[in-house]
């Protein structure tokens, strides 16, 4: 489990295909403080660490997680969202992120606003999922907060902090991103259809 809050930004050294799956090298600061089989949160996927050299670790992507997430549009030298597990206990400062990437969503538009920025969403209704105003969402792992929600758009407002230190400084329009709706929101929306 995740909170949503970006620790740092990753660099990817090494893409390698192996059958189905895919083998992800990062270069990160994090890589001393990791251990074989625990999780880290790329751009909002959890995946497992599988090897560990010097400040580099790898992960595998399986071929689920890449037909639901932006991971095949890594290239060696992109930038990555990261974020260890969350150590229960501890203040949760985002909102309860799961990992676990619900689809793949495109920025429409971004608008800069006095020191701060906007950037508007859109993705595709079949899966069900929903937004709601002032509800949460993780866009590459960031979690934020619904302004604007329509039928299949919503726009997120950006503080310079969030911009600086996480991939959205690079986001333009066409940026495929990975989105997680909020897990009470998918839950809610369930029973409703069960209901029906």
């Amino acid at each position: 489990m995740f909170t949503g809050i970006i620790e740092t930004l990753g660099e990817v050294v090494g893409l390698d295909s192996n059958a189905s799956n895919l083998n992800i090298t990062m270069h990160s600061s994090l890589a001393s403080e990791l251990k074989i089989d625990q999780s880290v949160a790329h751009n909002g996927v959890c995946l497992t660490v599988v090897s560990l050299k010097d400040d580099t670790y790898t992960v595998t992507a399986i071929a689920e997680t890449l037909q639901k997430t932006n991971l095949t549009e890594l290239r060696v030298g992109n930038t990555v969202n990261l974020e260890r597990a969350m150590i229960l206990g501890s203040r949760l400062d985002g909102h309860i992120v799961q990992g676990h990437v619900d689809q793949t969503g495109v920025c429409t538009k971004v608008e800069e606003k006095d020191g701060s920025w906007f950037f508007s969403f859109e993705y595709d209704v079949a899966n069900g999922n929903p937004t709601i105003e002032k509800g949460s969402v993780t866009i590459d792992g960031t979690s934020l907060t619904v302004v604007n929600s329509g039928a299949n758009t919503f726009q997120v407002a950006i503080i310079p902090y969030t911009y600086e230190n996480t991939r959205f400084n690079s986001y333009k329009k066409g940026t495929i991103v990975n989105l997680e709706f909020d897990v009470i929101g998918k839950y809610v929306a369930k029973l409703m259809d069960v209901r029906r």
